[in-house]
C-alpha cells in the first residue's frame, strides 16, 4: 500500500470514529431537550451537571459496549487466528472493553446521584452510602456487575487470544449485558418481562450490528473486503431482524397506547424506528446492489461510502436510546401502585380462573424463546432447501417434528403454562415436564446438527464459520462429558431434585434470571438425554441397546420416586410465593402441589414411555440392518467364514477323535 493510500485509509477509519462519536453527541443532546431529559425534576432533582452526564457517559458506554461485543463475534465468523486482522478485532475489543469499563463505573456513580441526590463530598457517611448502593441495592448491583465483567473482558481479550479464548470472551462480553437490561425504565414497568427480555435482545442485537460495522471500518485495507463484508453481512441481518422484533415489542410495552405515540417519548421511539428502517434500507441495498461488484474500484468507493452512512445513522440511533433511558415514559406506562399480594410478587395482576377455554386463549409471550425459536424453524428451512436445491434429500419426518418442537417451545414458554405458572405449581411442574421431556423428544428427533453438518457449506480460509464452530462444540471435551449415557442421565436426575428440594425453585420465581435459566437447563438437560439414548445426531459414545434400556428403566424409577415424593411433601414447598398469592379460585396450594407432584408422576412418564418404545424399535431395526449386513457378506463370498468356521470344527473333532484312539491302545 502506497503513502497517500495509506494516508487515506487511516483517515478513514478515524473518520468513522469521528461521525458515530458525532452523531451519537447531536442526538442524545436534541432527544434530551426534546423528550424532557434535560428539564429539572419537581423533586429529588440531582442537578443540571448529572442530569446531562448520565446519559452522555451512557453514550458513551453503549458505543463501548457495540465495539467489545461486535468486535469479538465478527472475529470469531469472519477472520482466522493468529492473524493480524484477528488481533486487531482482539485490540479494538479490548480497549473498548476498557473504556465499557470505566464508563460502567461513572454511569454508576452518577446513577447513585440521580437515584438519591447526595451532596457529593469527601466524607466517610457519603462512601458508606454509595458503598450500601452498590453493594446492597438492585440498580447499584447491577452497574457494580456490569464494571466487573468488563474488566474481566478487557483483560481476557488483551492477553488470551485462541478460538476457545475467544469464545469464552465473547459468551461473558454478552452476559455483560443482563444487568443492563434490568436498568432504566425496563425495571420499572408492569410489563417487567418483556421490558428487560426486550431490551436486552435489543441491546445484544444492536451490539453485533453497530459493533461489527466498526470493525469492517476499521480492518480496511488490512484484510480482503469481499469475504468479510459478506460474513459480516450475514451476521447483520440476524441482527437487524432480532433489533427490529425487540425493539417493536419494546416499543409497544413502553408506550402503551395510540395515544401515546405523539407524546415526546413517543416521538423519540418513532425516530429510532424510522432510522432503524433506513439503516435496513441501506444494507439491503448494498447487499444486493454493490456486495458482489466489490472488487471493481467504482463499486468499492459506493460501499465504503454507503458504510459510513450507515455508521452515522448507528450513531443517531445510539443517541437517541441513550436519551430515551432518561426521558419519562408516557403518563400511565409506569407500574401501578401495588394492589394485590400476586402484583407485589409477580409485579403483574392475578389472572382470571384457569379453566378450559384458558388453554386457548391466555397468552403471556416471551419474546426471548420466540425470537429463539423463530430462528430455528428458519435456519432449519433454510438448510432443508439448500439440501433439496443441490438434490440432496431430507426426512420430511425430521422436518415436521423438529417444527413441533419449536411450536410447542413457544407455546409453553408463552402460552397459557407460562400465564399460570407463577400462580399455579401443578402449572409450573406440567410446564417443567415439557420442557425436559416433551419438548426435547421432539428437537432431538429433527437432527439438528446432522441436518447443519450436511446444508452449511465448508470453508478452507481458516476462518470459522457455523459448520466449523458445530464440529469443534460435537468433538469438544466438555461434549464428550456431558453427552455420555450416565452422565446426561445423572445430569437429568439430579437436576430434578436439586431443583425442586433446595432455594433454587425460589430463586427461580423470585428473580426473573433464574426463570430464564430454569427454561435453559432443563431444556438442554433433557435434549441430552434423549440425544444419548436416540439421537440420530454424532456423539462420541453411545451405549448399546440393553445398556439404553436399563439407564431408561432406572432414569423412570427415579423420576417416578421423584413425583411421589413431591406429592408426600405435608408442607408447601415456596410457601412464601405459592401460599401468598391471594388466590381464590381453584385448589387450594397444598392440594395444588399434590397435583404437581401427580402431574410429575403419571403425565410426566408418558414421553418417557415412548423413549422405551423407540429405543426397542431402534433395537429391533439395527439387529435387522446387522442380519441383512451379514446375509449381504455371505452371499459376496460364498458363506466362506461359515465354511471355515465348519472346517475348523470337523478339524478339532478329527484330532479329539485320534487322541481318543491313541489313549484307547
Amino acid at each position: 500500500m502506497t503513502s497517500s493510500a495509506q494516508t487515506s485509509t487511516t483517515a478513514f477509519r478515524l473518520g468513522g470514529i469521528g461521525i458515530l462519536l458525532a452523531a451519537g453527541l447531536v442526538s442524545v443532546t436534541i432527544a434530551m431537550m426534546f423528550g424532557g431529559a434535560a428539564a429539572p425534576l419537581l423533586l429529588g432533582d440531582p442537578g443540571p451537571f448529572v442530569r446531562w452526564a448520565l446519559p452522555l457517559v451512557k453514550l458513551v458506554m453503549n458505543l463501548a459496549a457495540a465495539g467489545m461485543l461486535g468486535s469479538l463475534v465478527l472475529a470469531l465468523f469472519a477472520l482466522r487466528s493468529g492473524d493480524d486482522s484477528f488481533d486487531v478485532a482482539l485490540n479494538t475489543a479490548s480497549v473498548s472493553a476498557a473504556v465499557f469499563t470505566i464508563a460502567s463505573g461513572v454511569s454508576g456513580f452518577f446513577a447513585f446521584m440521580a437515584a438519591f441526590t447526595p451532596e457529593l463530598s469527601a466524607d466517610p457517611l457519603f462512601g458508606a452510602q454509595l458503598g450500601k448502593f452498590l453493594l446492597n441495592l438492585p440498580l447499584g448491583q447491577s452497574w457494580l456487575i456490569t464494571t466487573l465483567v468488563g474488566a474481566v473482558v478487557t483483560i481476557l481479550a488483551f492477553a488470551w487470544r485462541s478460538w476457545t479464548a475467544t469464545l469464552i470472551t465473547a459468551l461473558l462480553a454478552a452476559a455483560s449485558f443482563v444487568p443492563l437490561a434490568t436498568q432504566g425504565h425496563s425495571g420499572e414497568l408492569s410489563g417487567h418481562t418483556m421490558a428487560v427480555n426486550s431490551i436486552l435482545l435489543h441491546t445484544v442485537g444492536a451490539a453485533v450490528w453497530l459493533g461489527g460495522l466498526l470493525l469492517v471500518v476499521l480492518l480496511r485495507g488490512r484484510v480482503p473486503v469481499s469475504d468479510l463484508v459478506r460474513r459480516y453481512s450475514t451476521l447483520a441481518i440476524a441482527a437487524f431482524t432480532v433489533v427490529a422484533v425487540s425493539g417493536v415489542t419494546r416499543s409497544i410495552v413502553a408506550i402503551g397506547d395510540w395515544g401515546s405515540v405523539f407524546s415526546p417519548y413517543g416521538f423519540i421511539v418513532l425516530a429510532k424506528i424510522v432510522l432503524l428502517g433506513a439503516m435496513g434500507v441501506l444494507g439491503a441495498w448494498y447487499r444486493v446492489r454493490l456486495i458482489p461488484k466489490l472488487e471493481s474500484d467504482r463499486a468499492a468507493g459506493w460501499f465504503w461510502l454507503l458504510v459510513l452512512c450507515e455508521v452515522g445513522l448507528m450513531g443517531l440511533a445510539s443517541g437517541a436510546a441513550a436519551a430515551l433511558a432518561r426521558t419519562p415514559p408516557p403518563a400511565g406506562t409506569e407500574a401501578a401502585f401495588v394492589r394485590t399480594p400476586a402484583e407485589h410478587l409477580t409485579g403483574t395482576a392475578l389472572p382470571p380462573e384457569f379453566t378450559i377455554d384458558r388453554w386457548f386463549t391466555q397468552w403471556n409471550i416471551d419474546i426471548l424463546w420466540l425470537v429463539a425459536a423463530g430462528f430455528g424453524v428458519f435456519f432449519y428451512l433454510a438448510g432443508v432447501r439448500r439440501l433439496h436445491r443441490r438434490g440432496d434429500r431430507w426426512p420430511i419426518h425430521r422436518t415436521v417434528f423438529w417444527v413441533l418442537g419449536m411450536l410447542m417451545l413457544v407455546w409453553v414458554t408463552g402460552g397459557p403454562i407460562n400465564a399460570y405458572q407463577e400462580y399455579l405449581f401443578s402449572v409450573h411442574m406440567l410446564g417443567h415436564m415439557m420442557l425436559t421431556m416433551a419438548i426435547p423428544l421432539l428437537l432431538v428427533t429433527g437432527a439438528p446438527v446432522t441436518l447443519a453438518l450436511r446444508a452449511i457449506h465448508k470453508r478452507d480460509d481458516g476462518t470459522r464459520g457455523g459448520r466449523e464452530w458445530i464440529m469443534w462444540a460435537v468433538h469438544s471435551p466438555f461434549a464428550r462429558i456431558v453427552t455420555h449415557p450416565f452422565v446426561a442421565a445423572a445430569i437429568f436426575i439430579v437436576s430434578l431434585w436439586a431443583f425442586y428440594f433446595t432455594d433454587l425453585v425460589r430463586w427461580s420465581m423470585y428473580e426473573h434470571l433464574g426463570h430464564e435459566w430454569m427454561v435453559i437447563h432443563f431444556l438442554i438437560s433433557g435434549y441430552l438425554f434423549v440425544m444419548s439414548l436416540i439421537g440420530a445426531d454424532p456423539v462420541p459414545y453411545r451405549l448399546p441397546y440393553p445398556g439404553r434400556l436399563i439407564t431408561l428403566i432406572a432414569v423412570m424409577a427415579m423420576h417416578a420416586f421423584f413425583g411421589i415424593a413431591i406429592m408426600m411433601q405435608s408442607g408447601l414447598m415456596v410457601a412464601d410465593w405459592f401460599g401468598s398469592m391471594g388466590r381464590t379460585w381453584g385448589p387450594s396450594p397444598l392440594d395444588d402441589q399434590y397435583i404437581g407432584g401427580g402431574i410429575a408422576w403419571s403425565i410426566g412418564e408418558i414421553p418417557t414411555l415412548i423413549l422405551a418404545i423407540t429405543v426397542a424399535i431402534q433395537w429391533s431395526r439395527n439387529d435387522t440392518k446387522l442380519q441383512k449386513r451379514r446375509d449381504r457378506h455371505a452371499d459376496r463370498t460364498g458363506d466362506a467364514e461359515l465354511e471355515e468356521y465348519n472346517a475348523r470344527l470337523a478339524r478339532i473333532a478329527e484330532r479329539d477323535r485320534r487322541q481318543a484312539e491313541r489313549e484307547a491302545r
